[in-house]
């Protein structure tokens, strides 16, 4: 079992655009971090250093000189902790690589979106530690070697020895750690938040303009709606993510305008640089966590001998983007073609 560390060495593997966040406010809280990603991102950083921002108004900098980066994964071998940010997609080549490269007493943390990553990386990595993290906030990759954090949020991580060690070297700074022993609930509890993030790719908008059309909230709520029952139906209990039980959150989403934006808005402080990560993913042309998410709720469905139709309408329409059909759908055409006219049971729909 690792032994937590009081300077421990960290590995940001897959360094885009969370993993950069990540590693750029670890460093500066003083902690040994080495970034590992593509050769595209270690030439931005080389030609322009490291900036992250935030919706706070922090901004952290960091000369080319000042980042140890490199494209290669055995330059996690010395880690005492490997933080895992690869897309979903990419989890079982990713276990491989830390297998191979890693130290066996090393920590692997998953700071992955979906529910099953750990899952997977514990069958790939058997007497490795791997704990679950949490992402709630969204990362933004802006030009000249800066990311901007759009939303307000703090990183979590399951309660163990390591963890509780890493918090208390982080402090209360911009990489601090929120500690928690119902990583699960807070897994599904991130993925009915991050339901969203189908919806802002397929709108083409900036997630605050998206945020503002009821109609796309609409779908958003529905598809909601859809996994909070089917949850119930598997006796799995959503952990609260931000300011609002689970089962108002789709009643909150779908509220009027004006009682939306005193609540969520005015709470979250969402930039108008934030948009979702499955945006960037489209308008790079690369796939989607679409299964990891919206995908998500699919399979639990048919897993109960079940359907999840408005998540398997957006699921349609992502693999159709990301196929190359390159359309914005606007708000009430959106909801028309997902909902089908239909209107769901309960307040704001």
């Amino acid at each position: 079992m690792a032994a937590p560390l009081q300077d421990p060495r960290i590995a940001i593997f897959g360094a885009g655009s969370v993993g950069c966040y990540i590693g750029a406010v670890w460093a500066i809280a003083g902690l040994h971090v080495t970034f590992i990603g593509r050769s595209t991102v270690r030439d931005e950083i080389q030609a322009n250093g490291l900036t992250v921002t935030d919706s706070e108004g922090r901004r952290i900098e960091a000369r080319p000189d000042e980042v140890r980066f490199s494209t290669f994964p055995k330059a996690m071998a010395q880690a005492d902790i490997v933080a895992l940010c690869v897309k979903s997609q990419d989890t079982p080549e990713a276990a491989a690589q830390i297998g191979r490269h890693a130290r066996k007493d090393a920590t692997i943390i998953s700071f992955q979106n979906g529910v099953g990553n750990v899952d997977t990386l514990n069958e790939a990595l058997p007497g490795f530690t791997v704990l679950r993290g949490m992402v709630p906030f969204n990362v933004a990759r802006l030009p000249n070697g800066r990311w901007h954090k759009g939303v307000a949020g703090t990183l979590w991580v399951e309660d163990h020895e390591v963890t509780r060690a890493l918090a208390a070297r982080l402090g209360k700074g911009p990489g601090a750690l929120r500690l928690s022993d119902d990583m699960a609930g807070v897994a599904w509890g991130k993925l009915l938040i991050n339901l969203n993030n189908a919806v802002n790719a397929l709108s083409g908008r900036t997630l605050l303009d998206q945020l503002g059309e009821r109609d796309y909230r609409r779908v958003v709520a529905a598809s909601q709606v859809e996994a909070l029952e089917l949850l119930d139906k598997s006796g799995i209990r959503p952990a609260q993510i931000g300011p609002f039980p689970p089962k108002l959150v789709p009643h909150i989403v779908a509220a009027p305008d004006f009682l939306f934006r005193r609540t969520v808005l005015k709470v979250q402080k969402i930039d108008a640089d934030a948009r979702s990560s499955m945006a960037d993913d489209l308008a790079a042309g690369r796939p989607t966590e679409i299964d990891y998410l919206n995908g998500e709720v699919v399979k639990l469905a048919r897993s109960l001998g079940r359907r999840a139709p408005v998540n398997e309408r957006i699921v349609e329409l992502i693999r159709q983007a990301e196929a190359g059909v390159e359309r914005h759908w606007g708000p009430r055409e959106l909801r028309d073609h997902v909902l089908e006219g239909r209107a769901l049971p309960g307040f704001g729909y």
